[in-house]
């Protein structure tokens, strides 16, 4: 069983950035891929960014790609999400998830087995 608690999100401006972190329960964290989701009001939960158990491999949605940067520290048990130049289409509730390492599948919801209760990040114009 994995716990997942997010935080850092919150209000910035347009262009601004934000760290997100997400520390994981028990001590099987670095057996885990870890992936960044996030949903705004109306829409369906989208990927946003994930991350192989060590590191080595990383994977982002074309709309953030060089804008965010996901990253582990596993001594930590926490992932990040750092985000820079935010867009007002960025804003959403961001929750981290834990599941199995699956590759190019790790963009996928079903990839996952733990879910975070989300942290808000909002974006003015």
């Amino acid at each position: 069983q994995v716990q997942l608690v997010e935080s850092g999100g919150g209000l910035v401006q347009a262009g601004d950035s934000l760290r997100l972190s997400c520390a994981a329960s028990g001590r099987a964290f670095s057996t885990y891929a870890m992936g960044w989701f996030r949903q705004a009001p109306g829409k369906e939960r989208e990927f946003v960014a994930a991350i192989s158990p060590f590191g080595g491999n990383k994977y982002y949605a074309d709309s953030v790609k060089g804008r965010f940067t996901i990253s582990r520290d596993n001594a930590k048990n926490t992932v990040y999400l750092q985000m820079n130049s935010l867009k007002p289409e960025d804003a959403a509730v961001y929750s981290c998830a834990a599941g199995r390492y699956s590759g190019a599948s790790s963009s996928r919801l079903e990839s996952y087995n733990y879910w975070g209760q989300g942290t808000q990040v909002t974006v003015s114009s």
